[in-house]
């Protein structure tokens, strides 16, 4: 059994997507003792805006734990929580094509 190179491709930029948001949402929580949210936009001036790259590569760890969180205490639908999770699966792909990307160019 083989794998289609895009398909690898495609699944490479899942994984590391996911463990880099996973990566920067507990280094934030470590560095500032406060938890990676999507409040942090909210804050105004200065604080706002050296948050959107935190929250942007965070961001389908912040969706998930949530989504989980929502799920286990609110008792939100199953439907939510799949749908959630496609959405943060897709933003995954999207920023592990750019950490990747950007990896590539500082190899080389």
């Amino acid at each position: 059994m083989t794998i289609d190179p895009a398909a690898f491709e495609l699944l490479t930029s899942l994984l590391i997507g996911f463990a880099f948001a996973g990566l920067l949402a507990s280094a934030f929580e470590l560095f500032t003792a406060r938890r990676a949210d999507f409040r942090l936009l909210q804050a105004g001036g200065l604080v706002a805006v050296a948050s959107v790259p935190v929250v942007v590569f965070s961001a389908p760890f912040l969706i998930l734990r949530n989504t989980v969180r929502g799920r286990r205490i609110e008792g939100r639908p199953l439907v939510f929580v799949i749908i959630a999770g496609l959405i943060a699966s897709v933003w995954s792909i999207l920023s592990g094509r750019v950490v990747l990307d950007l990896l590539h160019v500082l190899a080389t």
